[in-house]
């Protein structure tokens, strides 16, 4: 599965482990920081302990079932089962996460006229109320011409932090994915969660589900696991630039 996604594995057997070792970083987690170190940082009972803090949102859910794959897979669930794994390598990595979902129901009541736009201003609510450090959206994406596929990472078009944000996670997940994916980051100024959102935040569009090939891998779970794994790491590499 490549050095990345062994690593990746090696973490999970190990749960207490204290680095990972990737092809090109050795990205050690400490209790109060997440960044690239050669050694561990003992700390003094004196220090505050700060853990980062994301939010993972699984996109679409409910009567919103977003994309329907060229295969019928539904997009709301390939979302929420990648937003799962992204959470448990989080966790082993010593971030704090929270979900907008975790379960089939949209972010909305039975009640709303509007639920599709009740569930977009209740995730923005969550996002911003969260104290989060940053966020993830996952979604997929899709297309009117079939070959068409690649991973693209989306980011409000005035914020500099979602930029950065984004183009660490686009070269990640080209990296662990599809070395081949020549897409870049892309400015967008009309995604409401872009828009409304204040705490940083990136969409991680994991594939196509217009194209065959992506949509067939999009619902095996190994090939999860590795988008949640890069999503993952994405995570890590921005984290290690962020000040403290």
């Amino acid at each position: 599965m490549g050095a990345v996604f062994a690593a990746a594995m090696l973490l999970l057997s190990r749960r207490t482990a204290e680095y990972i070792v990737t092809d090109s970083d050795n990205v050690v987690i400490h209790r109060d920081t997440i960044g690239l170190a050669e050694d561990k940082k003992t700390d003094t009972p004196d220090e505050k302990e700060h853990k980062l803090l994301v939010v993972i949102d699984a996109g679409h859910g409910g009567i919103d079932p977003g994309k329907v794959g060229i295969n019928k897979a539904l997009e709301k669930d390939i979302n929420l089962l990648i937003a799962r794994k992204v959470k448990q390598y989080l966790e082993l990595s010593d971030v704090e996460v929270i979900m907008t979902r975790e379960g089939e129901d949209g972010l909305y009541s039975p009640e709303d006229s509007n639920k599709k736009v009740q569930d977009m201003k209740n995730r923005v609510a969550l996002i911003d109320s969260s104290g989060a450090d940053l966020a993830v959206s996952i979604h997929q994406n899709s297309y009117s011409e079939e070959y068409v596929k690649g991973a693209q990472v989306f980011y409000y078009a005035t914020s500099i932090h979602g930029q950065e944000m984004a183009e660490i996670m686009q070269n990640t997940m080209a990296e662990v994915l599809d070395r081949e994916n020549r897409r870049e980051a892309k400015a967008n100024d009309s995604y409401y969660l872009l828009k409304k959102t204040e705490t940083p935040i990136i969409i991680a569009e994991c594939g196509f589900l217009s194209n065959s090939e992506e949509a067939k891998l999009l619902m095996q779970e190994d090939y999860q696991d590795r988008v949640a794994w890069a999503i993952h790491l994405g995570i890590l590499r921005y984290a290690s630039t962020m000040e403290r």
